[in-house]
């Protein structure tokens, strides 16, 4: 079976807390990664900030999150370690032949994520009408920039 896609590599690691000003002096303070922006969304429940590990088109975002209202979902903080994200060479493309294997999306179909790249998310539990999914680990796909292919490919 012929992928129509690559993953490249890990583009980031998103965790979660009830608050971020905590995961911030562990993750910057401590571990000195770098703050490069910050997102907020009503309709994702997030508030974000984007940290960098590294440089170039190899750096890893740690996104570390914190829900607008905890009693909302989606709940951003649960679990702790909220998602993986991968760079993905040709994201319509991957969407289209996943969707065709019978694998579940999260609803909102590709968008802008919070670094500005197209995204998607795999559901991490799958269901009668598309089994597969990625088993109990929500997965970000991220369109991965020209630098990026170029580098990791």
């Amino acid at each position: 079976m012929e992928r129509p896609f690559k993953v490249l590599g890990i583009q980031q690691i998103a965790v979660g807390g009830l608050d971020k000003g905590k995961l911030a002096n562990f993750w910057c303070n401590i571990m000195g990664l770098t703050k490069v922006s910050s997102f907020q969304s009503e309709r994702e429940n997030v508030d974000e900030d984007v940290l960098r590990l590294g440089s170039g088109a190899t750096a890893v975002e740690v996104d570390i999150m914190q829900p607008i209202d905890p009693e909302k979902k989606p709940k951003v903080h649960e679990p702790q370690l909220n998602h993986i994200g991968l760079w993905i060479d040709d994201l319509p493309a991957a969407v289209k032949w996943l969707d065709e294997q019978g694998v579940r999306f999260t609803p909102g179909g590709i968008r802008k994520g919070a670094s500005g790249f197209d995204i998607c998310f795999v559901h991490p539990k799958g269901n009668e009408d598309k089994p597969l999914c990625s088993e109990g680990v929500l997965l970000e796909l991220v369109q991965a920039p020209v630098e990026v292919i170029k580098a990791l490919s």
